[in-house]
């Protein structure tokens, strides 16, 4: 007697058709996020700027016509002032309890592109997933950090406006979509600005321990920048009522008083380009995650 074949395992981009469905099963994968949240996640995936020939949503895997996994990914043109390269972020990734061990196969089919840079986010349980499927880790902790007891910078003259602002210094126009779009996210966005131009910081609303507020870090041009207007930043965000910001680290970062957590949310990227501390721009952490206390 024959054995019965396995199921066929097929894996495409997610479409428009697919999303309920999709969003049924990460409901079910991730029981302590609410449904608003990835209906709010696809609303936004589905405005995103995706570069072309990347899927708007991400990939499904299929078994014998079953939905059995998904990964959800946000493809992101990433322009500096030398060029662009693709990179994109994980928002989330699913295989029904029954199809785990064909997990691989969308893992392979997602993972394929060589020419772009996924970066994550890594919980203790999927450290040794990603570093079987070839992630490198780029931050192995964050910095902890109270900006408003920096020293100010001797001499300099610094003013923290609004992206909205009209800037009568030189920016880049690219930093300014990023801000302007991070906005719409929910964002802090905001410029430092000097007498020579005008530099872009973008920050989240987080909760520590499930209460603290407090900011962190989503982009900026360098983390020598954070350092250089820790002082005019911090009083702005304190003001507001968040003083303390979560920067990703290696270490102990020289200029600002605060406290290195190793460990702590360490990132993960795998890809042609090593992504640098302070640039989480259009990723998960910037887009839709979950705000409000215990949300992280």
């Amino acid at each position: 007697m024959l054995s019965p074949s396995p199921p066929k395992v097929h894996c495409r981009d997610i479409t428009d058709a697919d999303i309920s469905g999709v969003i049924d099963l990460f409901v079910r994968g991730y029981p302590y996020r609410p449904r608003q949240f990835w209906v709010h996640a696809f609303d936004l995936l589905a405005r995103h700027p995706t570069p072309a020939g990347y899927p708007k949503f991400g990939y499904l895997m299929e078994c014998g016509g079953v939905l059995a996994g998904a990964v959800l990914f946000i493809f992101t043109d990433m322009r500096t002032e030398s060029g662009s390269a693709i990179r994109c972020g994980g928002g989330g990734w699913c295989v029904e309890p029954a199809f785990r061990g064909y997990a691989q196969f969308l893992a392979y089919h997602a993972l394929r592109h060589e020419d772009v840079t996924y970066v994550t986010p890594a919980g203790p349980e999927i450290v040794r997933i990603l570093e079987r499927l070839g992630y490198t880790r780029y931050s192995n902790g964050q910095f902890v950090a109270v900006p408003a007891v920096s020293l100010m910078a001797s001499g300099t003259h610094e003013m923290v406006v609004d992206a909205n602002t009209k800037l009568n210094v030189h920016y880049e126009s690219f930093e300014r979509d990023l801000l302007l779009a991070h906005a719409q996210y929910g964002c802090i966005s905001l410029w430092c600005v000097t007498a020579e131009r005008a530099y872009p910081f973008v920050f989240r609303l987080r909760y520590v321990n499930g209460f603290i507020p407090c900011a962190r870090l989503i982009y900026c041009r360098s983390i020598e920048d954070f350092v250089r207007f820790a002082w005019p930043l911090g009083w702005y965000l304190a003001l507001r009522g968040k003083p303390v910001v979560l920067l990703d680290a290696n270490g102990p970062i020289p200029g600002l008083v605060g406290r290195y957590i190793d460990g702590s949310r360490p990132k993960y990227f795998k890809g042609p380009i090593r992504p640098r501390l302070g640039d989480l721009a259009y990723t998960q952490l910037a887009m839709f995650e979950t705000e409000g206390p215990g949300a992280d």
